[in-house]
């Protein structure tokens, strides 16, 4: 066997199995490796996932992940309480902002979402409780062997998505929010045959 061959089927073993959907991109494999499906309890974390998760529909999340850091600078860190406080000219800001997804509705939900969190915190409940109660407080572990099997809406994100609904949430649909559920651990829908899938499940 030559010398290129070996090192080459070296690689193949040394190379983690991961979720296809991540593909060769590095931005995508370090998210899928680090962050994706890891249970979540940080509000700001939570927030900005359900944030970049409504500005996400109608796109791909690659899309997303590439203008984080843009949306942290625009939105102030994620800080619930500034964003709920925008007005005319932070809209008109964040319109002209090219690192972001320009959509008035899209920008329009996050301070009304943002806004409907703090009347949470007001009535002495957290984000963290509100979600987590979908899934009793614990992570939901599947056992997915191929993508065709992964769901994109669960009886639990109709009923997760109804309540933010009632509550002032907006672009909180139930596609969006089994995407957040999957995001933030809620459940953990790695494949089976994807390394993360037992270290998350152990």
């Amino acid at each position: 066997m030559s010398q290129e061959k070996q090192s080459l089927l070296l690689a193949q073993s040394t190379t983690p199995v991961r979720c296809p959907w991540c593909g060769s991109d590095p931005l995508y494999i370090a998210y899928h490796d680090t962050e994706w499906g890891v249970p979540c309890h940080d509000e700001r974390t939570l927030f900005e996932f359900l944030l970049l998760e409504g500005a996400q529909a109608g796109l791909s999340w690659i899309t997303i992940l590439r203008k984080r850091e843009n949306y942290r600078r625009a939105f102030d860190g994620f800080d619930v309480e500034k964003i709920a406080r925008y007005g005319e000219s932070d809209t008109a800001r964040l319109l002209s902002d090219t690192g972001i997804v320009r959509n008035r509705l899209k920008i329009a939900a996050s301070i009304t979402s943002a806004q409907a969190v703090l009347k949470l915190y007001e009535q002495g409940g957290t984000l963290d409780q509100l979600l987590w109660q979908f899934v009793d407080g614990r992570p939901r572990i599947n056992h997915w062997r191929t993508m065709a099997e992964v769901p994109a809406i669960t009886p639990e994100a109709e009923a997760l998505s109804k309540e933010l609904k009632r509550r002032g949430f907006r672009f909180v649909g139930p596609t969006v929010m089994y995407a957040h559920m999957q995001a933030t651990g809620m459940v953990n829908d790695h494949l089976v045959s994807c390394h993360r899938h037992a270290e998350l499940a152990g």
